[in-house]
């Protein structure tokens, strides 16, 4: 299988190996009795779709397929129409408002959760889009950060705006925001810091920068992205418990689910916050970024 759905479904084979061990240990043919609920339960939990996810699918299991034989195959498929259905609500494409100049876009995460790569994603199908897009450099204090924004910058054709290393990311973001008005741009991206290790710092950072776009644009930021890994299974959902105490998440992008044995941890997320899931990723490339299809995504899950 080739293209973005081969390599989501093949990204999350880890997963659908966790699931399918735990499904195959609890069915070859056999009535759906309290053991095998069990073997499912525990099967679900080990791929992190989380207990609250599990405990619902185990009780419309019990209600609507008790004591009824029932194959390998039968219960993918349950199983992925009632993991579609929890993700239905969440999967919503990001959309840039063409009466904003610029739609304003603030990306947060963790440092090393893809922000940066997302940013230059996100530039390039904009500007395939027929849109003008233009990137603010804003993780000041990490050079790494701002060298791999002007390399996107450089791919897509995109005016990065940086300032001197540890220059307030604020000024950097007003000055991104003036310029990108001047210009008639479409879209704003905003890259910033994530130093979890720090959080007081990174909140009163993070709050400065959106105080000070305010100044020109009472509406912005438009659009509040926030980036997990995947990688990171249960973890992504304290993450985004940490990053709302501090800004309001509108959206999530998901990464890095070409490597990750965690891919329920998407059904979690959508389970506890409902935050709409704009698109996830599935490797480096532009084209590895794609919106969020939730019957494509539980049939990966699953192997199917």
């Amino acid at each position: 299988m080739s293209g973005f759905l081969g390599r989501l479904t093949q990204g999350l084979q880890r997963s659908a190996g966790k699931l399918g061990e735990g499904l195959g240990a609890a069915f070859t043919k056999r009535k759906l009795d309290e053991d095998a609920l069990t073997d499912l339960e525990d099967a679900l939990i080990g791929a992190d779709l989380g207990t609250d996810v599990t405990r619902r699918i185990i009780a419309n299991f019990r209600r609507n397929r008790f004591g009824k034989e029932i194959t390998q195959a039968e219960v993918k498929e349950a199983l992925a129409q009632e993991i579609a259905e929890i993700l239905a609500p969440v999967a919503r494409p990001l959309t840039i408002s063409p009466e904003r100049k610029p739609h304003v876009v603030l990306v947060v995460g963790v440092n090393g959760n893809g922000k940066t790569t997302t940013i230059g994603k996100l530039a390039k199908q904009y500007q395939e889009q027929g849109l003008k897009p233009i990137l603010a450099a804003c993780d000041t204090f990490r050079a790494a950060a701002v060298e791999q924004l002007q390399v996107w910058g450089e791919r897509t054709g995109a005016p990065v705006i940086t300032a001197p290393a540890n220059s307030d990311p604020a000024g950097l973001a007003f000055d991104a925001l003036t310029k990108a008005r001047a210009a008639g741009s479409d879209v704003l991206l905003i890259d910033t810091a994530g130093r979890l290790h720090n959080k007081s710092a990174l909140m009163e950072e993070l709050q400065k920068i959106i105080r000070v776009i305010k100044k020109q644009d009472p509406t912005a930021p438009h659009t509040t992205l926030l980036v997990l890994d995947a990688t990171t299974g249960q973890n992504a959902l304290t993450q985004v418990g940490v990053f709302r105490e501090m800004v309001d998440i509108t959206g999530l992008i998901v990464t890095k689910l070409d490597g990750s044995a965690r891919g329920g941890i998407v059904v979690a997320l959508a389970e506890e916050y409902g935050l709409p899931v704009h698109a996830v990723g599935v490797g480096e490339q532009v084209g590895d970024l794609k919106p969020f299809f939730p019957m494509d995504f539980a049939r990966g899950l699953l192997g199917q």
